[in-house]
């Protein structure tokens, strides 16, 4: 299985370019993602992007993967245009998935877990999944994410 990671930060974008790497851009949230899919035994790329419901929803458009987690713009400011780049093109959400997000990051930053707009849905077969920029974030979005993706992917192929 193969997947995409996509990481939204125009600050990051602006600072190290198009890299294709997360140690190339000192990107710990990056680096734990992809960490977490290697220990799980799959494979996966990696590309750093600025913020924008185009580049975004290009990156998604143009993917070959079985999956996409993408990490950062889910926030809520001007900049955070991850789900305003994804959400449209999803043909199924998967709502769960942002509920128990957000219920697991309760016990973590208390009720500001109600300001993250971590998301899921289904594009053309694949899931795609939207997390909040953080290293936390990205560790508990990762052990959500792969301990559903087998049962995920069996259902979208049905």
């Amino acid at each position: 299985m193969l997947i995409d990671v996509i990481i939204a930060s125009t600050s990051r974008f602006q600072k190290y370019g198009p890299v294709v790497r997360p140690e190339d851009a000192i990107d710990l949230s990056g680096q734990v993602i992809l960490d977490k899919i290697k220990a799980a035994g799959y494979d996966s790329t990696y590309c750093l992007l600025p913020d924008g419901i185009e580049p975004i929803r290009s990156a998604v458009q143009s993917s070959s993967a079985d999956a996409i987690v993408i990490c950062g713009g889910t926030g809520l400011t001007h900049l955070d245009l991850t789900l305003e780049a994804v959400e449209p093109l999803f043909e199924k959400e998967i709502p769960g998935f942002g509920e128990i997000f957000r219920l697991k990051s309760l016990d973590e930053v208390g009720t500001r877990a109600i300001l993250t707009r971590a998301s899921a849905g289904v594009y053309r077969g694949k899931p795609i999944f939207c997390l909040p920029g953080s290293p936390n974030a990205a560790k508990l979005g990762m052990e959500l994410i792969l301990a559903e993706i087998g049962h995920i992917l069996k259902h979208i192929s049905e």
